[in-house]
C-alpha cells in the first residue's frame, strides 16, 4: 500500500533523469547550446549533473519499495 508513492517518484525521477541526459548528449553531440546565455562546457556540466542526480534520487526511491 505505501509502495506506490515510491515507485512513482522512483518512475518519474528516472524518466527525468535519463531525459535529461539524453537531451544534453544530443545538444553536445551537434555542437548547439544546452542553455542559452551560458557557456557550453558550465551548461552542459549543470545539466549532466541535474541528470544524474535525478537517476540518483530515482535508485534511492526505489531502494525504499
Amino acid at each position: 500500500m505505501e509502495n506506490g508513492p515510491a515507485v512513482f517518484a522512483g518512475s518519474v525521477f528516472a524518466l527525468f533523469g535519463a531525459g535529461l541526459l539524453v537531451w544534453t548528449a544530443a545538444r553536445l553531440r551537434h555542437r548547439e547550446p544546452v542553455a542559452d546565455g551560458m557557456s557550453s562546457a558550465a551548461s552542459a556540466m549543470v545539466a549532466s549533473f541535474a541528470g544524474a542526480a535525478a537517476l540518483f534520487l530515482a535508485v534511492w526511491c526505489f531502494t525504499r519499495i
